[in-house]
């Protein structure tokens, strides 16, 4: 049964922007006109959405997040406290750069961990884990594990949030059971797919 958006007093939620169902905005929150937010998303204390953000369903964005235009997030998407997103590669105060914003996606089910920074024009792959702290560079594949400054993988993860060991190119979540199967295509990339 739907419900209708929950939004604290404290929160400005502009003329023309969108809530779906069950949203909750808290204390102190910003969002700007022809912003979107899907279906059960929350926003903690102190964030802050731009005009031409979406979101999907489900999302959990942790206190002091600033979503800038060019950010779209796909469902289930966990972004922890702090972390932080640009828009524009080469910023000056002194020149306009509106024209120049570079998209950055995340994936279904990705998680972003707290204080870590997100550079603009990245795609972070579906259920992708992105350590606290880390500042990442470069896209991150699918249910990959990214640690450090700069970002660098470090293992798999499943979709349920366990780290995945592979056995002769097969692995198991030790908490749902999912199987899982590393691939390598023609370049010698390695990718990580449910069976």
């Amino acid at each position: 049964m739907p419900t209708q958006p929950y939004i604290h007093p404290s929160a400005v939620v502009d003329e023309g922007a969108i809530l779906g169902d069950s949203v909750k905005v808290w204390h102190f929150c910003h969002i700007m006109p022809q912003a979107r937010l899907g279906t059960g998303t929350s926003l903690g204390q102190n964030c802050f959405v731009a005009s031409g953000v979406v979101t999907g369903t489900n999302c959990k964005v942790q206190n002091n997040v600033s979503l800038y235009q060019g950010v779209t997030l796909g469902d289930n998407v966990f972004l922890g406290p702090s972390c932080v997103f640009t828009n524009v590669i080469n910023p000056r105060s002194e020149v306009e750069r509106r024209d120049a914003y570079a998209p950055t996606h995340l994936g279904d089910g990705a998680s972003v961990g707290a204080n870590a920074t997100i550079l603009c024009g990245i795609n972070v792959g579906r259920y992708a884990f992105v350590g606290a702290g880390a500042v990442v560079l470069n896209n991150v594949p699918d249910f990959a594990i990214m640690v450090g400054n700069p970002a660098v993988q470090n293992g798999w993860m499943s979709a349920h949030g366990c780290r995945l060991d592979f056995v002769d190119f097969k692995g198991t979540c030790s908490e749902s059971g999912e199987e899982y199967e590393l691939v390598v295509d023609s370049e010698g990339v390695e990718k990580v797919k449910r069976v």
